[in-house]
């Protein structure tokens, strides 16, 4: 550590939990500096790099593609697809499982309704899927898979060539938010000390204490490398650490390329108004940050209850509609 911790001490770190789902954690006192490194190293690992199971493909009996309407139910397909890209389940095995789905009571069908196999656990039961009226019948195969990153839609048909299977892209990580401030702290008389605050909120598949200690291994491990005697002697040792750069250097740049386009699914907006957006060609959060109040309202199904929606998700995004004050 920094020699100024024989002075000050190690940081310590405290919780406060939010909700069931999302806590803040501080971590203080560090050296001046510190708390930007640590912050941004964490929050990427968090974002990007913590496996987690997520719905990438639906088979519905009787459907061939995904603008289809099935007699007797009540959403239509793409929006049951919308709705089932909320699902939460917690899978024990990396790769993909089936899960299944058949109803043939009327009435409401939701997350409860599924057939649990694998291992696989639904932890959101409530959950609404669609609802079902008397004498009809739903059946359902759903695709679950374990895995790191994000998956579009483009990369999934390539590696699947079902042509009954609805695909659907899906962010993995079981992180849903994560954000760093820091504040300025201070020992005795030494004053420009650093304060890290960082809070993270989970779809509830990990707990905050659980993405921390998770996140802190990782890095652990990759820090451990400049540890290993194969970087200790003279040439090998630049060679290996210009390597390290370099590669360092092409992940910010795909990150940021990345970031360019942020699909609009992870900003938590209800089916329906997710569903206008999508049929009005807006499709990530970059193009919707872009957009005027009067476009917005032109689309067919976006009305004053979904522009407020958006205007707080943007909000808690630090962004907003073009033309907002």
């Amino acid at each position: 550590m920094h020699t100024i911790h024989t002075v000050i001490g190690v940081p310590k770190i405290s919780q406060e939990v939010l909700s069931e789902n999302e806590a803040t954690f501080t971590i203080d006192p560090l050296p001046n500096g510190y708390g930007v490194t640590l912050g941004n190293s964490l929050r990427r690992v968090m974002l990007s790099s913590i496996p987690g199971t997520r719905v990438t493909g639906v088979k519905i009996a009787g459907v061939s593609h995904e603008y289809a309407t099935l007699p007797g139910v009540h959403d239509s397909v793409l929006d049951i697809l919308l709705n089932l890209k909320g699902l939460v389940v917690e899978k024990p095995d990396s790769g993909v499982e089936w899960i299944t789905l058949s109803k043939k009571e009327p009435g409401i069908v939701t997350a409860g309704d599924i057939t649990e196999a694998g291992g696989i656990k639904v932890l959101n039961p409530d959950m609404y899927i669609t609802s079902l009226d008397a004498g009809f019948s739903l059946d359902i195969q759903i695709r679950v898979e374990k895995n790191v990153g994000y998956a579009s839609i483009e990369h999934l048909k390539n590696i699947e060539e079902d042509p009954n299977l609805l695909v659907v892209d899906a962010n993995f990580s079981p992180v849903l938010n994560v954000k760093y401030t820091v504040e300025n702290a201070r020992y005795g008389e030494i004053t420009n000390l650093d304060a890290l605050h960082i809070t993270i909120k989970t779809n509830g598949v990990m707990s905050p204490a659980d993405v921390v200690k998770f996140s802190g291994k990782m890095l652990e491990s990759y820090f451990a490398l400049f540890n290993e005697e194969a970087l200790q002697v003279g040439g090998e040792f630049i060679a290996n650490i210009r390597e390290v750069i370099e590669r360092e250097k092409q992940e910010v740049k795909a990150d940021l390329e990345k970031e360019t386009y942020t699909p609009i699914e992870i900003m938590g907006l209800s089916p329906r108004t997710l569903n206008a957006l999508v049929n009005g060609d807006i499709l990530s959060i970059e193009q919707l940050a872009k957009c005027t109040e009067a476009k917005l309202s032109s689309i067919k199904g976006f009305g004053r209850k979904a522009m407020t929606e958006v205007r707080e998700a943007l909000a808690a995004r630090g962004l907003k509609l073009l033309g907002d004050d």
